[in-house]
């Protein structure tokens, strides 16, 4: 597999990839075009692949479970909840806000380990890139490809809310591999308009292989994040508006309410069933998740659908 390198936000040049909402910048994930297009051509030869040698995601009368275990690691700089202390019972409640939000995608999430680590280097100035986060990651790291990896930490000074990395990524530094968030955007947490876990899901979403749903970097209404099914998207959402549309001679409205977006934690409500398939084929692809089981019958009738679903085509 060629190998290819994520264009991560560092913390000094964040701003000019994801744009700032409230003194917040909501991910510091962003991809080239050029970049994109090559990630694309090879996931085409490599899930093929994949995909012959695992009948996993042929449709069945049920849908499948795909358990993906978690390994959390806190990191704080005191004791007390301002230096990143967070509760294992906050950490529960995250995990299961993170499975309500991925009801009907067949993906459950597992905690496995919660660990903690006083350092507050790491807790201050672990953003993506640094030697700092380098650091953490290869003292903390645990599990392989299907394992994810969680670090809490304060991002002092920086405003950022989290950052991950891509699934493509994985054989080329699997000490490098998870998602680092914010400790204050977890459910109930002190970060205002980012405290439902969404941070959380959002990252957890390109950790699975989604692009966002608008253009990084170019500001286009071109395709960008090859899901069929997400309307096209220029910008980035800020806030929770009633409505928006970015390219509005192209099919549909912006997908306000999607997690790939930046909008609000409240506004986020949503997967597209297109943005599930490509969850499914990248995680079994780069990760190696297969389905294991039936699901609960519970989460059986839960469906999600377009947060903005794109119209039929006029008929000529």
């Amino acid at each position: 597999m060629m190998l290819f390198t994520a264009l991560f936000a560092l913390t000094a040049a964040a701003s000019t990839l994801a744009a700032p909402f409230a003194n917040y910048t909501r991910c510091g994930n962003a991809i080239s075009s050029d970049e994109l297009r090559a990630v694309e051509a090879q996931f085409a030869v490599d899930s093929a692949a994949a995909l012959a040698k695992d009948d996993s995601l042929i449709p069945i009368a049920a849908p499948q479970e795909r358990t993906v275990h978690v390994v959390w690691h806190i990191i704080q700089e005191s004791n007390n909840l301002s230096g990143g202390a967070i509760s294992d019972d906050a950490v529960r409640q995250s995990i299961s806000a993170m499975n309500k939000h991925y009801s009907g995608s067949t993906f459950n999430f597992v905690l496995d380990k919660i660990d903690r680590t006083t350092n507050s280097n790491w807790f201050k100035s672990a953003t993506s890139g640094s030697s700092l986060q380098t650091a953490m990651k290869k003292a903390l790291h645990t599990g392989d490809a299907k394992v994810l990896n969680v670090y809490t930490v304060g991002f002092k000074g920086s405003g950022l809310l989290g950052y991950a990395t891509w699934p493509w990524d994985y054989s080329k530094n699997p000490v490098d591999d998870g998602v680092v968030i914010l400790y204050s955007s977890i459910p109930g947490g002190s970060t205002p308009n980012f405290n439902e876990g969404k941070t959380l899901t959002h990252e957890v979403g390109h950790w699975l292989g989604l692009y966002h749903v608008f253009d990084d970097l170019q500001r286009s209404c071109d395709d960008t994040d090859y899901v069929s099914d997400t309307p096209a998207q220029k910008t980035p959402t800020t806030g929770c508006p009633t409505s928006k549309d970015s390219c509005p001679t192209k099919p549909g409205l912006d997908s306000i309410h999607n997690y790939m977006d930046y909008s609000y934690d409240p506004c986020m409500n949503a997967f597209t069933p297109g943005q599930i398939d490509r969850m499914k084929t990248q995680s079994l692809t780069y990760r190696g998740v297969v389905a294991t089981g039936l699901l609960p019958t519970a989460t059986l009738d839960t469906v999600l659908v377009p947060a903005s679903p794109i119209p039929p085509p006029e008929i000529l």
